[in-house]
């Protein structure tokens, strides 16, 4: 039995170590409060776990300057190519463990190893939801030119004219928005755009339907104030899918990233004729960068924002701008889009 408590005591040690590891990197390096509560509220069940067996039992059985391990390293062990490298060994860790505590506490404690069960499917979703915002990150990073579409806007042609322009002109991503049209043709300007998106490597992004970008494969979800909350809508995409949330506020901003938002649009920044909102001017984005511990996600400057203002945006912090009518109305998209796209780019 000594054997058994042995093997126990290990693994519980290297359980809650990884989670130590996991639960650093979702406060310190992602600045996630979903990762680190998730990590948090871990390393509590698997100590109330912990509590309901032997404890003495596994602490006297242990033997660290007998173990034979201590001197067996695999070539690949000491090796990490960074952050994203550490913190899905520590979840390879984690997973491992808890399927020896599950396979061993058979023997000593049936009815936990039931509950050790569950946790390991636990780690599961721990390991994708902090492998997916790793994934996000690296794919938002890069965004400068964000360009959302609405048929009714579109000048120059259709809307698939009009998104190619737009991605020739320098969209990093595109956004489809739509308000007061049928599910049909909604889904069709979808299917055409994520067609488009695959060709030239872009982002779709599709708002307030989870349903169509579900459908489509759509990169990414963006919502509303008032639309589902993000953990719902998550649930009916694709892994890996980036979800945006418009803010106005920097409490709002926070409330969406603790809510588990990938992106923040802020604004409108100007007055513009699709949101009937007050502007809240460019000096909130200087405002949001001093609090950028607490919202440390991609910020999306939005609203009425075109080739003559984006240079002030710039000036007070903005590294992305989401622009809708200064590329859906121009009469040539792809330059207007490329006028903007150049003062971006340092």
């Amino acid at each position: 039995m000594r054997e058994i408590y042995r093997i126990l005591d290990a693994n519980f040690n290297r359980a809650r170590e990884a989670l130590r590891v996991v639960e650093d990197c979702g406060r310190f390096v992602l600045n996630d409060p979903a990762v680190t509560a998730m990590a948090k509220h871990f390393r509590s069940d698997l100590k109330e776990l912990l509590d309901e067996l032997p404890h003495a039992e596994l602490v006297v059985s242990r033997d660290t300057p007998g173990d034979l391990g201590r001197e067996i390293t695999s070539r690949t062990e000491p090796a990490r190519e960074g952050l994203e490298d550490v913190a899905t060994a520590a979840c390879k860790r984690l997973t491992e463990a808890l399927r020896t505590i599950e396979e061993y506490a058979k023997i000593v404690a049936p009815k936990q190893a039931l509950d050790v069960e569950r946790m390991r499917y636990d780690a599961y979703t721990l390991e994708q939801r902090l492998c997916t915002r790793f994934l996000v990150a690296q794919r938002f990073r890069n965004v400068k030119l964000y360009v959302m579409l609405s048929a009714d806007l579109c000048k120059s042609g259709s809307l698939r004219a009009v998104a190619r322009a737009a991605l020739a002109g320098g969209a990093d991503a595109i956004q489809l928005r739509e308000k007061d049209i049928d599910d049909a043709l909604f889904l069709a300007y979808a299917a055409e755009l994520r067609e488009l998106t695959d060709q030239t490597d872009r982002l779709l992004i599709i708002n307030d339907r989870p349903d169509i970008a579900a459908i489509v494969g759509a990169d990414g979800l963006h919502l509303g104030q008032h639309d589902l909350p993000i953990p719902d809508a998550r649930r009916l995409l694709r892994p890996g899918a980036i979800i945006g949330r418009s803010c106005h506020s920097v409490q709002q901003a926070r409330e969406a990233i603790n809510e588990g938002a990938d992106y923040v649009a802020l604004g409108p920044i100007y007055q513009t004729a699709i949101k009937h909102r007050q502007p809240v001017g460019p000096g909130l984005l200087e405002e949001i960068q001093q609090a950028y511990e607490t919202v440390p996600l991609p910020i999306v400057a939005v609203g009425g924002i075109n080739a003559g203002n984006v240079a002030e945006v710039i000036r007070h912090g903005a590294k992305c701008v989401a622009v809708c009518t200064a590329v859906n109305a121009a009469d040539d998209p792809q330059a207007a889009a490329e006028a903007i796209r150049k003062q971006l780019d340092p």
